[in-house]
């Protein structure tokens, strides 16, 4: 009978391939964490964008007299921004994940990463502002 402790022990790695996984997962956190500070800069400066020149319109009778004058207002232009930035968020993630679930099976004993709930964070501010905006009129 095979001993259950067998199947999930690991071969003993040599250092200089367990430092080489260990550079891999490093950069693939480093991605994702890239990723999270360009989606951050993207959200928050779409929603900045959208409150700054609602601001701005609220000095000169509101957005109602600008209307037919330009192709896309500040309300359109902060969601496009935020909805890009999440859009990106969401990307990242994907290929975060994906990459370390490949690597993961190969190298089960991985350390665990919280750049994954870094992102997720990100994604429900960037998620809360875009509804706000979405929805503020």
């Amino acid at each position: 009978m095979e001993n259950r402790l067998e199947k999930t022990e690991q071969p003993k790695l040599d250092t200089a391939t367990r430092l080489a996984i260990e550079r891999t997962r490093v950069a693939y956190e480093r991605t994702i964490m890239s990723a999270v500070r360009t989606s951050t800069s993207l959200i928050t400066f779409g929603f900045s964008a959208y409150k700054f020149f609602q601001l701005d319109l609220s000095k000169i009778g509101g957005p109602e007299q600008l209307r037919g004058t330009a192709v896309i207002g500040p309300k359109q232009f902060g969601i496009a921004m935020i909805a890009l930035g999440l859009v990106s968020l969401a990307l990242a993630w994907y290929e975060y994940h994906r990459d370390t679930g490949t690597l993961r099976k190969e190298y089960p004993a991985m350390p665990r990463s919280t750049a994954g709930v870094i992102a997720a964070l990100v994604a429900i501010l960037g998620s809360s502002l875009l509804v706000i905006a979405w929805l503020n009129g």
